[in-house]
């Protein structure tokens, strides 16, 4: 055994070893004469998470004093995306002193802002009743930018709104190369819904597929308002579908223009006749554009469908 795993074996005197089936490090519970407890697990998050699961948790439970009633720790999650977080944080104001003694995260990412509402060692229904509270404060602030909770995906909940108006979905794709019917198609039952999609990254399959004129793609270019608005409009035909999404951009590194710079994607959704196509400049890599791109698409749907 290397001498580096031998002081896995050693513990402070007193310390209940917390047997860890994922490693060779155990976890640690220590407990003084006082009741205060310390708990020390092994770094490698799979083996972390296991024992907080399976030893750390099911120990707290039990850990209150007799007679008292059991305190938890819960979260939940206000997704939002289409707005930065310093723009959310502009919203949501001094929320913080409002929903105290809950406290309040700003996760951002390539798909949005999470914010997440934690309770610390509160009674459960004490906890589940102001989580509850502050989650429809936190989403009437949001406003248009919200689209749902936990887990949520904005994929699904486009998917619902063409479901429940009984539309059907056609997606054309250049820069984002089929993300955007990937995410659409990760949703069990999206069949009734979703009805295909081109990927139309070189200007001939614009022009054959989505009949994108020529003279649109020669005077504006393959990434413009013009060109993604004639996209959409092609999905919509060669699909026979109620709505379309549409996305066009340069994902880099290279191909930008100072007119046209790496991250600029145009976005187009369509509902029935009505288009609304908009431009975005997004910031990372290759696959944070397209990420980002995706992301943008499926919300603009989102928002047309509600204006509607």
């Amino acid at each position: 055994m290397p001498a580096i795993n031998r002081t896995q074996a050693q513990l402070p005197e007193g310390a209940t070893i917390l047997p860890n089936p994922r490693g060779t490090a155990p976890g640690l519970w220590i407990e003084d004469a006082r009741g205060r407890v310390a708990v020390l697990l092994p770094g490698v998050p799979r083996e972390m998470r296991g024992l907080l699961v399976e030893e750390v948790l099911p120990r707290l439970v039990h850990h209150d004093a007799p007679g008292a009633r059991p305190r938890v720790v819960l979260s939940r999650t206000v997704r939002t995306t289409g707005v930065p977080e310093s723009a959310l944080a502009e919203r949501l104001g001094s929320i913080e002193g409002e929903i105290a003694p809950l406290t309040l995260a700003y996760l951002p990412s390539t798909d949005g802002v999470d914010l997440r509402l934690t309770a610390w060692s509160l009674e459960q229904r004490d906890a589940e009743t102001r989580l509850t509270t502050a989650a429809a404060r936190l989403q009437q602030l949001a406003g248009e930018h919200w689209y749902g909770h936990d887990e949520a995906d904005l994929a699904a909940v486009v998917l619902e709104a063409l479901r429940g108006n009984r539309q059907r979905l056609g997606v054309a794709e250049s820069c984002t190369g089929g993300m955007v019917a990937e995410r659409i198609t990760n949703i069990p039952g999206a069949s009734d819904t979703f009805i295909g999609g081109v990927v139309a990254y070189a200007d001939v399959i614009k022009t054959a597929a989505l009949k994108v004129p020529l003279e649109t793609l020669q005077a504006h270019g393959s990434v413009s308002e013009e060109t993604v608005r004639a996209m959409a409009e092609g999905a919509q035909r060669l699909f026979s579908t109620e709505a379309s999404i549409a996305v066009t951009g340069i994902a880099g590194p290279g191909g930008g223009t100072p007119e046209k710079p790496v991250g600029t994607v145009w976005l187009a959704a369509r509902v029935d006749t009505d288009t609304r196509a908009v431009k975005r400049v997004f910031p990372g890599d290759r696959e944070e554009v397209r990420r980002r791109g995706a992301q943008a698409a499926l919300d603009l749907l989102r928002r047309l469908l509600a204006r509607a």
